[in-house]
């Protein structure tokens, strides 16, 4: 008699196992890269657990010394960010009408509200580069199709981009979990420092 759980005894050595593949991630370009991508980790915590966003970001600032080294601009954009959440999420959902924001991944929902800040907010980035990185941040942590969502939704922001320059013109930009003893001028290396251009252009 056939023995129908013959495969519960499998040999690991076997050349029938199937060799998985490790997906490895780019190392990112520049210092901000690095710090967009552990500010998504960061607003992933915090949004999916629930977590005190000081708790979060003080074991993430404490691992690689490329990490604690950006420190300054990491705290800059998850303070910004969760400082202004409701009025950035009210203008992305705007532009993404299809579902509620809270039903869009976590993943992408945050890469929209780090590029919409930077782009609107945080205005020392360029809006071809902030959508260039969400884009990346899409690619690597996103599902099949998160990278052409967030580039759809993002390119119809730059087309306001002026209006709601605006309407977020009061938001805050302060870092009440900045790091009171950090230069954040070492963050700005390889990105442009001009004006993001204006819809106009």
């Amino acid at each position: 008699m056939t023995d129908d759980y013959d495969f519960i005894h499998f040999d690991p050595d076997s050349s029938d196992i199937v060799n998985r593949e490790v997906v490895e991630h780019t190392i990112p370009s520049t210092d901000r890269s690095i710090a967009r991508r552990v500010t998504l980790q960061v607003l992933y915590e915090i949004d999916a657990a629930n977590h005190p966003p000081g708790d979060v970001l003080q074991n993430m600032l404490t691992q690689e010394e490329e990490v604690r080294k950006v420190r300054t601009y990491i705290r800059r954009l998850v303070a910004g960010i969760l400082d202004n959440r409701t009025t950035m999420d009210a203008i992305l959902q705007d532009y993404a009408p299809e579902f509620p924001l809270q039903q869009i991944a976590i993943v992408d929902r945050n890469i929209l509200r780090i590029a919409l800040y930077e782009m609107a907010i945080g205005t020392r980035t360029p809006i071809g580069v902030a959508i260039d990185e969400a884009v990346e941040l899409a690619k690597l942590f996103g599902a099949d199709g998160s990278a052409r969502f967030v580039n759809g939704v993002l390119g119809a922001v730059a087309l306001n981009i002026d209006v709601l320059r605006d309407k977020l013109a009061d938001a805050s930009v302060t870092t009440a979990l900045d790091d009171p003893d950090a230069d954040d001028a070492e963050f700005y290396d390889n990105e442009p420092e001009t004006e993001p251009p204006t819809s106009s252009s």
